[in-house]
């Protein structure tokens, strides 16, 4: 196993920059329990150095990343630059460089945080949404024509490959027959006539490759309404780009705070260096404050660690996270306390 871990930091815009510190100190904790190292380098791409040199990153950023053996993301988005601009710029072409076909989001009540949907009971709900991460509804193929005319139009086109869909299908069904064994798929091929059938189509070819998994497809649309009335029904979700990037924002709403969502963007072979990143976002609204909840950025650091091979680290963060909500009331405000981003990070590490 190897001991000695480089990370790319790229703190990026708004709380990103306050979330990754503490990720940081719980990653040294774990490093020097468990035996391992890591070195870091930080990049200051972001929307800031957009405004100020026309780019988010350097025209050879990804050689500068390829030699790492992860990458840490704190947020990315700003006031005054385009949302398509800023992801554009960055966590596309990273996604999409380094084959980060798997974009993973976990999602768990613990126990000390009170849902707004009743029925989803702490021990109860844990399901990982298994996002394609890299073609489908987001893809490059389209434009607009006509533009400031009364006969504008824009044309965007979903791709979807028999590998992408393939790849991704096997690595749900995998995960699903470590996790409880059963896997849903996400689609509307009732309303979507070409991409969505041929989804469907590959996602039962592959299941017949995993016979120890139980599945089950579900149009999205009543997809979405079982997150909210019956979360605690699902184990492993598999959907395209679009699907899983919504579903998975529902699901963890539903947990109580995007604040403590993780997210994982994998490269399952380790060919290239994968990345992680909390869901909330740059938060813009609360910036500077240092308020925000650091636990989406310290659950991410887990992912990393379980995939540089350290489960054991990384289970001791998702059970200190679980601990410090359980049985303390030291809370950030978006979980209804008062505790700063500092003093979490603190009550947190008391407890690892």
């Amino acid at each position: 196993m190897k001991t000695n871990h480089r990370i790319a930091l790229i703190p990026g815009d708004g709380i990103g920059a306050e979330v990754l510190p503490p990720a940081q100190r719980v990653l040294d904790v774990l490093g020097r329990r468990h035996g391992f190292s890591l070195s870091y380098t930080s990049y200051d791409w972001s929307c800031e150095r957009y405004l100020r040199e026309g780019a988010m990153m350097p025209a050879d950023g990804i050689d500068q990343l390829r030699d790492k053996d992860a990458i840490l993301l704190g947020a990315v988005g700003y006031p005054g630059v385009p949302d398509h601009v800023s992801l554009w710029g960055l966590l596309i072409p990273i996604r999409r460089s380094f084959r980060q076909y798997v974009n993973l989001r976990p999602v768990r009540v613990f126990a000390g945080i009170d849902s707004p949907v009743r029925g989803a009971r702490p021990g109860e709900v844990d399901l990982v949404v298994v996002r394609e991460n890299v073609e489908g509804e987001y893809s490059e193929i389209g434009g607009r024509l006509n533009q400031g005319t009364a006969e504008e139009l824009a044309v965007q086109e979903s791709v979807f490959t028999r590998a992408g869909v393939t790849r991704v299908a096997d690595y749900a069904f995998s995960l699903a027959a470590r996790r409880r064994g059963k896997l849903t798929s996400a689609t509307k091929s009732n309303g979507i006539i070409h991409t969505m059938p041929f989804w469907d189509e590959l996602i039962a070819e592959r299941a017949a490759e995993h016979p120890g998994v139980t599945w089950d497809q579900e149009h999205i649309d009543a997809l979405a309404a079982k997150f909210v009335l019956d979360p605690a029904r699902f184990d492993v979700v598999v959907a395209s780009n679009l699907f899983g990037d919504i579903l998975s924002d529902l699901a963890a709403a539903v947990a109580g705070s995007i604040g403590v969502a993780p997210a994982a963007n994998l490269n399952p072979e380790g060919e290239f260096p994968s990345m992680f990143e909390p869901v909330h976002g740059s938060a813009p609204d609360i910036a500077g404050q240092g308020i925000a909840n650091p636990l989406g950025a310290i659950w991410s650091a887990a992912m990393m660690l379980d995939h540089l091979g350290h489960p054991a680290a990384a289970r001791d963060i998702t059970d200190a996270i679980a601990s410090v909500l359980a049985k303390t009331d030291t809370r950030t405000r978006d979980l209804g306390g008062t505790a700063t981003t500092t003093e979490f990070t603190d009550r947190l590490i008391e407890l690892l």
